[in-house]
């Protein structure tokens, strides 16, 4: 019994729209797991998380302030 093309075309576009939900819950577990290994990285240094980037150099914005008059 052969099938028509309309039911192998039916076929094929149910299959692709499986394997492109697969890929994209793949995809979602993977990022999710890198996401918790970048998360254990942070949190090995907890002093990193309360960092304040802006306030890293001190120094800097002692060279870039105007002398006193």
């Amino acid at each position: 019994m052969t099938q028509s093309y309309e039911e192998r075309s039916a076929v094929k576009t149910r299959r692709q729209q499986e394997d492109q939900r697969r890929m994209a819950f793949r995809r979602a577990i993977e990022d999710r797991y890198e996401q918790r290994q970048l998360l254990a990285e942070i949190s090995e240094f907890p002093d990193a998380a309360e960092f304040n980037y802006w306030q890293a150099s001190p120094a800097a914005s002692r060279r870039n302030a105007q002398p006193g008059q």
